[in-house]
């Protein structure tokens, strides 16, 4: 209709881009969307309000957040609208820091409180952050501003509390809920899951459905996962032979992964493996994480004839390669054939293949101090390595021994095995955290990759010791440690 009125006499105006514009972004038609852009300049109306808005929105909805910030610095005068549109185009597209700084230029600037979607926005970004003090400060803001009713705030709060760190948090908020919609449902189960909790994520699985509540293709990709962190196979299995049936949700790729990722759990790989020849999987990323699960879990209980395949597969599809030669590097370690070890790690140098280097953080106040394995430069680097030493000490009197469980080695003393793994990141933040955060609060370490079995038990050891909880997030998981024990059960 657009396109037909520039034909006649009628000159658009700026309600007419900002329409044609939103059509844009429900489309998520970014080329249309910068040619209306440059209508929109020829025809003068670059620098109005309710144009620009528009396009902070439509190039945000685009995943063009580099575009909607142009719009968005150019402007003389934003509204809320704006204001919104650009901290949700940060948060939608993984750039949470960028904004919560946009958030707070707004709180400096802007006298207006901040609306529902806004909020939603920062709580979101808060969320993919793992930020629980700015997260309980946007709570707070909600609270103020009476927001508390809001579906979308009180899921992405229920989302957040659960990402942070506080399940207890998320399930008050969750119980608060009179009727709970599908969004915060799935929330809550997808939280429930991450703690291990599969049966509590069945009841609430259930109790929706009894409520008329209709479940979507991320419900079940959340109870499938509780289900997996829970060894309860019988129960994944009925739920995925439901989905279509009796609730005419069609089975993707990311639902057989995680029942693929439930037969590796409980050491059924040879179920695994056929499961995942089986799936058709278009999109390289759910593929590459349906082979990498596989790949993972062969590692852990020596199948080198199946880490082998995964690993061909995620190379030739360029997907996770470094970690494809790493693994399968030392799933043959593992099994004593070195001379394949070493000529995979020397395929990965003579390819330039470099592996991201793991890193833990952990938040204090306001601000994220990060730590890279056996790198010892930042502040206190010396205190922190002198408690791991003297915790190391005690846990030994107490009958742990460190060593390299679920890691490869290649030809390194017992003594240096040791020293190594007592510097992984996650050790590095938690001794931090020990020094710096007062006695009575729960130290939450994040983690970029799977926490490894050697430091789990060191976590285990170090919580009965120092008699403090702590809680820690992996790429996979919550770890709860309390009293020399994990809210896992040794299960994941």
């Amino acid at each position: 209709m657009y396109v037909k009125m520039l034909e006649t006499s009628v000159k658009p105006n700026d309600f007419t881009v900002s329409t044609v514009v939103k059509a844009c972004s429900i489309l998520a038609e970014l080329e249309a969307g910068k040619k209306i852009h440059a209508h929109a300049e020829v025809m003068g109306y670059g620098t109005d309000l309710v144009v620009c808005s528009s396009l902070v929105c439509m190039y945000g909805y685009c995943n063009d957040v580099n575009g909607a910030r142009s719009v968005f610095d150019s402007m003389d005068h934003r509204n809320i609208v704006t204001w919104t549109s650009m901290i949700a185009a940060y948060a939608q597209n993984g750039r949470g820091s960028e904004a919560l700084e946009v958030f707070r230029l707004f709180n400096s600037m802007v006298r207006v409180r901040a609306n529902d979607f806004m909020l939603a926005s920062v709580i979101s970004a808060c969320s993919s952050l793992g930020k629980l003090v700015a997260g309980r400060a946007s709570h707070g803001a909600v609270i103020r501003g009476g927001h508390e009713v809001n579906d979308v705030v009180t899921s992405t709060l229920v989302d957040m509390y659960g990402k942070s760190g506080c399940f207890d948090y998320s399930w008050k908020i969750f119980k608060r809920i009179p009727n709970p919609s599908v969004v915060e449902y799935t929330s809550i189960i997808v939280g429930a899951s991450k703690y291990g909790l599969g049966k509590l994520s069945i009841e609430l699985f259930e109790e929706m459905v009894e409520r008329g509540v209709n479940p979507n293709d991320v419900t079940f990709v959340g109870v499938l996962h509780g289900c997996s962190h829970s060894g309860l196979v019988d129960e994944g299995l009925g739920f995925l032979n439901s989905m279509l049936e009796k609730h005419g949700v069609e089975p993707e790729a990311k639902h057989y992964t995680c029942v693929v990722d439930m037969y590796c759990r409980v050491g059924r790989l040879d179920e695994a493996h056929k499961l995942a020849k089986s799936i058709h999987v278009e999109n390289p990323a759910e593929g590459a994480l349906l082979w990498g699960t596989l790949l993972s879990a062969s590692r852990l209980h020596g199948r080198v004839d199946i880490a082998q395949e995964a690993s061909r597969r995620l190379i030739e599809s360029n997907q996770q390669v470094a970690g494809a030669y790493v693994t399968l590097s030392n799933a043959c370690a593992s099994t004593g054939e070195w001379e394949i070890a070493h000529g995979l790690r020397s395929q990965m140098k003579q390819a330039g293949v470099v592996k991201d280097p793991g890193c833990s953080w952990v938040e204090i106040r306001d601000s994220t101090f990060v730590f890279h394995a056996g790198d010892l430069s930042f502040e206190r680097g010396e205190d922190v390595l002198r408690l791991l030493r003297e915790l190391e000490g005690r846990m030994k009197e107490r009958g742990y021994a460190g060593g390299s469980l679920g890691l490869v080695f290649f030809e390194v003393e017992q003594e240096a095995k040791e020293e190594i793994v007592s510097l992984h990141s996650e050790r590095l933040a938690l001794a931090f955290a020990l020094i710096v955060i007062p006695k009575g609060i729960t130290i939450r370490v994040m983690k970029n990759l799977r926490m490894c079995k050697d430091c789990h038990e060191a976590f285990k050891a170090i919580s009965g010791i120092v008699e403090r909880d702590f809680i820690v997030r992996d790429v996979n998981r919550f770890h709860h440690f309390r009293d020399g024990s994990c809210s896992c059960g040794d299960f994941w």
